[in-house]
């Protein structure tokens, strides 16, 4: 966790990926603690919303402290968010009965100043709910993140887009599932998860996207083995050439 210089003269804290690859194209050189993220799956699909899922778990497997995650259904697989680095005694359940409970009970999490991340999972929130929660989440180091579910009808507004919808969070990513990686040959089982990870949109900076690992057990993404060596590889060079 560290401190860069936010709006105006004021120092605020954030929270890296700790790949360059990522901090590198983030406005502050990470998440912004004091502040809301919404994430979405590219689709519907099972596999996208998982990863999207998961994705969040490791972000806020890596905060400083309590963890609320509040639900509208009771469909989180607890195990899977433990491989993720979300340790079971870290988290705080809330399940609300509906988009409105969900946003304040978001909101009142924030407010209280004693969590590390507040998580919630919604198919609809407007410009106002969304500065609200960021207008919490302001002045602290509680990061919120907002996961936005695809909608059954693609008539809903946003057209199927849950990102189509103004918002006032900082950053906005999109994440899908993509091809795992192949293992070497006569090894058994299945490489590492990886997720096409896309920044959509973050405010200060430019939109961006990258084809990473999935979150380890610490809730650290990672580089795939082939642009990670050829990272490294010129950085040999460049020093080399230095």
């Amino acid at each position: 966790m560290k401190k860069v210089e936010g709006d105006g003269l004021r120092r605020r804290p954030v929270l890296p990926f700790g790949i360059g690859a990522i901090d590198e194209k983030l406005a502050p050189g990470g998440l912004r603690l004091d502040s809301l993220h919404e994430i979405a799956a590219a689709s519907a699909a099972p596999s996208d919303d998982a990863a999207a899922t998961l994705f969040m778990a490791g972000i806020a497997a890596r905060a400083w402290g309590p963890v609320l995650w509040v639900v509208r259904r009771r469909d989180l697989f607890a195990p899977g968010l433990y491989q993720a680095g979300l340790a079971p005694e870290r988290l705080i359940y809330a399940e609300a009965a509906d988009d409105a409970e969900l946003l304040a009970l978001m909101e009142e999490g924030l407010r209280h100043r004693g969590l590390g991340a507040v998580v919630g999972e919604v198919k609809r929130a407007a410009m106002p709910n969304t500065r609200r929660l960021q207008l919490a989440a302001e002045g602290g180091k509680t990061i919120a993140l907002l996961l936005k579910r695809h909608a059954r009808a693609a008539t809903d507004k946003g057209g199927g887009n849950p990102l189509a919808v103004p918002s006032a969070a900082v950053t906005r990513w999109r994440i899908a599932a993509a091809p795992s990686a192949p293992l070497p040959v006569g090894a058994a089982g299945v490489g590492r998860a990886r997720w096409q990870v896309e920044l959509v949109r973050q405010r200060g900076g430019e939109p961006a996207d990258w084809t990473m690992e999935a979150c380890d057990e610490t809730g650290r993404l990672a580089l795939p083995a082939r642009l990670a060596d050829r990272t490294a590889g010129a950085g040999r060079a460049y020093r080399h050439a230095a």
